[in-house]
């Protein structure tokens, strides 16, 4: 997974546990692409200080993760259904069973990681 969608998910599952400050900085620079520059001149701080401030964020994010796995457990889960997806998209007759059983262990799997 590249950074800025890592980047995206941790701030979706833990961007609420963030200060509101933190928030709408993180949101500026990460999610919304802007400069240093820009979020500095609209938040009235330093860029060096919006820099920081997405850093320490982004190890809060980082953090939270380490701690719970939400971000890890989804994407295992997001894969499985589109295994599952694809077997169902793509199977002949002749190999329903095994489409089946294929099905039955990942729809297990998903279920033991919830």
């Amino acid at each position: 997974m590249d950074k800025l969608a890592r980047q995206a998910l941790l701030y979706d599952f833990y961007g609420e546990l963030l200060t509101e400050h933190q928030q709408n900085v993180y949101e500026d620079v990460v999610l919304n692409d802007y400069s240093l520059s820009e979020v500095a001149q609209d938040q009235g701080i330093s860029r060096q200080g919006v820099h920081d401030l997405v850093k320490r964020s982004t190890r809060v994010l980082e953090e939270y993760e380490e701690k719970l796995h939400l971000v890890e457990k989804f994407v295992a889960v997001r894969e499985k259904v589109h295994e599952i997806h694809g077997l169902t998209q793509h199977y002949e007759e002749k190999d329903l069973n095994q489409v089946m059983n294929r099905i039955e262990t990942l729809s297990h799997s998903i279920l033991e990681e919830l």
